[in-house]
């Protein structure tokens, strides 16, 4: 049997977190994300029948009776598995435990004791880590029959729960903040607003990947097997008095070809995940070009009004400058309808520009809140009106009367004019073209209303 932890061995980048670390450690199948959704009061985690659903590190800033603590769910672990997933699971958990304030090891009180559970129990006593030992599936008839043989793992009396129906969840926590409450949280100093990144793509193009590198830890599984990431995975980045929360997703495949469960939560929950973000990073494989179902996610982004930019990942493996000045050329003709969109060449393998998101994503951000004064909008209506006037419709002519930003996150602004009905597709994306050719505004969508100077009739997007 292999060992869990090898401490002597083992790197671990500890997490931005300053609240007390509660991570549940345990063998697949024991509930661990059903008590992680329990105590977060949300369906965080995918919870499924099917076992080794969790993969990588969730975390939840959750709190109790006043004491915050930070939340972990993580992945099964089955230590004679010799598939290298697996192996990557038994990972992320060694960097759970490592990290860790205090140690919730998840049983089954159905199954009993389990020769994992004795390689998990003796991993954590050498660490000599506070632990609470939690036995879940309390609801069970005649569950508690096997509840003596969990006294082996030396961790004293299981604690009895049933994360599912919630039964002795709220004593859970009371127990928790006993123990997490008396570590001291400093305070943090004083920082920039935080900013969501929702990262987003096709499965394999690399999405984990590209976030590992860019952290400079391996904080996601990654695989050359397609859907290795299935939860939506929140990661803190701190850089200065910048703070970003990233939030790797499952690959999103056509509605048509999702297979059971498990993708269909995953893709709502990336769908999710973009809702909640400020910005979007949408990656594409370079050896592949601009797909279907590029196009659809770049369009769910549109809708959504969210920042973005383009990452063309897998860079390295574009050898002539010719297919690369083309595969250029290609992907923003086929995303055009993203206005104004950075596009970015990176590899995640070499590291090439991944250094430089960090900065393109504060420069978006930005503009994402940009506030133009009024007396520069007035001005720039004044210019390209001047330029290419409204032609006529109908014998009448469109008239803009004024100008203002009305909002931000995305920059919204409203055109006062003499009747709504006089505007024309074509000229909307004029006025369009022309703030961003004035102000910039790369990677924010805008939107545009109209409103009939001193009466509302009715307003447009753009």
């Amino acid at each position: 049997m292999i060992s869990i932890l090898n401490s002597s061995k083992l790197r671990v980048k500890m997490s931005n977190y300053t609240q007390p670390i509660v991570a549940i450690i345990g063998r697949m199948n024991v509930g661990k994300s059903t008590l992680f959704n329990k105590i977060t009061g949300a369906r965080r985690a995918i919870v499924h029948h099917e076992p080794g659903i969790t993969r990588d590190r969730i975390y939840a800033e959750v709190g109790w009776k006043g004491h915050p603590f930070v939340l972990v769910d993580t992945g099964g672990i089955e230590s004679l598995s010799q598939e290298e997933i697996q192996k990557k699971i038994i990972k992320q958990t060694e960097i759970a435990i490592e990290e860790a304030d205090l140690i919730l090891l998840l049983v089954d009180l159905k199954a009993g004791i389990n020769p994992d559970d004795l390689e998990i129990a003796k991993t954590i006593r050498e660490k000599n880590k506070p632990v609470i030992l939690v036995a879940n599936k309390a609801d069970i008839k005649e569950s508690e029959l096997k509840l003596y043989e969990f006294y082996e793992l030396g961790l004293g009396d299981p604690f009895i729960i049933s994360a599912e129906q919630g039964l002795r969840v709220d004593s859970l926590l009371d127990k928790i903040v006993s123990f997490t409450s008396p570590l001291e949280v400093k305070a943090e100093k004083e920082e920039e607003e935080v900013i969501r990144v929702s990262i987003l793509g096709k499965p394999n193009v690399g999405k984990s990947s590209l976030l590992n590198c860019l952290l400079g830890e391996d904080r996601i599984i990654t695989s050359e097997q397609p859907g290795t990431t299935r939860d939506t995975i929140e990661v803190v980045f701190k850089q200065d008095s910048f703070k970003a929360i990233f939030v790797d997703t499952a690959g999103l495949k056509n509605k048509a070809k999702l297979q059971g469960e498990i993708e269909y939560y995953s893709t709502l929950r990336a769908q999710r995940a973009v809702k909640n973000s400020d910005l979007a990073l949408l990656v594409l494989d370079s050896t592949q070009g601009v797909s279907v179902q590029d196009k659809k996610i770049a369009n769910y982004i549109k809708q959504e009004k969210k920042g973005y930019i383009i990452i063309l990942n897998k860079f390295d493996l574009i050898e002539r400058e010719v297919d690369q000045n083309l595969l250029i050329e290609e992907v923003k003709y086929e995303l055009s309808f993203l206005s104004n969109s950075p596009l970015m060449l990176t590899s995640a393998l070499t590291g090439y520009n991944v250094d430089k998101i960090i900065f393109k994503i504060k420069e978006v951000a930005e503009q994402y809140n940009r506030k133009i004064p009024t007396p520069a909008l007035n001005a720039f209506i004044r210019e390209v009106v001047a330029q290419n006037p409204p032609k006529q419709e109908k014998g009448r002519r469109l008239k803009i009367n004024y100008i203002t930003q009305v909002g931000t996150k995305p920059p919204t602004f409203l055109l006062l004019v003499n009747n709504p009905q006089l505007m024309y597709e074509s000229y909307y994306r004029y006025l369009e073209n022309k703030l961003y050719e004035t102000f910039g505004l790369e990677g924010s969508p805008l939107v545009l209303n109209l409103e009939k100077r001193d009466k509302r009739k009715r307003s447009r997007e753009l």
